[in-house]
């Protein structure tokens, strides 16, 4: 039974890897406004769970296996793959290229500032007239 939970929790793994979110259904606000400021900033990796979780889990549970024998040895084996997988992941969030980006400052139409970090756009200068798609961690500046 511990060695079809291991299978199962191996499979987990590797199919939430491989799960890429599609575009969402529904509406999404959308605003226009003129760039004030633009600020440099440096962008952490992707923090979603990958191949350091991947890699990390597969030798976690090699190592976990070769540990006692029996019931023992499956626990050990379930054990070493959480654990390497937790320790890959965060050995890859570490490592992770940081990438270029920019915290835009836009003030609205509306008179309200609102601040946008996000991926560097070199196209984007201030007083350009933008609008903002989306809300919350989803929002984009793009230039009109």
């Amino acid at each position: 039974m511990v060695r079809n939970l291991t299978q199962l929790l191996v499979a987990v793994i590797l199919l939430a890897a491989c799960a890429a979110p599609g575009p969402q259904l529904g509406e999404s606000e959308v605003r226009y406004g003129t760039i004030v400021r633009i600020d440099s900033v440096s962008l952490e990796g992707d923090h979603q769970l990958g191949l350091g979780a991947i890699f990390g889990g597969i030798a976690g549970g090699l190592l976990g296996h070769q540990i006692g024998g029996g019931t023992g040895q499956d626990i050990a084996t379930v054990a070493g793959t959480l654990a390497g997988a937790f320790a890959g992941q965060t050995v890859q969030n570490k490592y992770a290229s940081r990438r270029p980006g920019q915290h835009i400052t836009v003030k609205l139409n509306n008179g309200v500032a609102v601040g946008i970090t996000q991926p560097a756009d070199p196209a984007l200068r201030v007083g350009d007239k933008v609008r903002i798609d989306g809300e919350g961690p989803k929002a984009r500046v793009v230039r009109q």
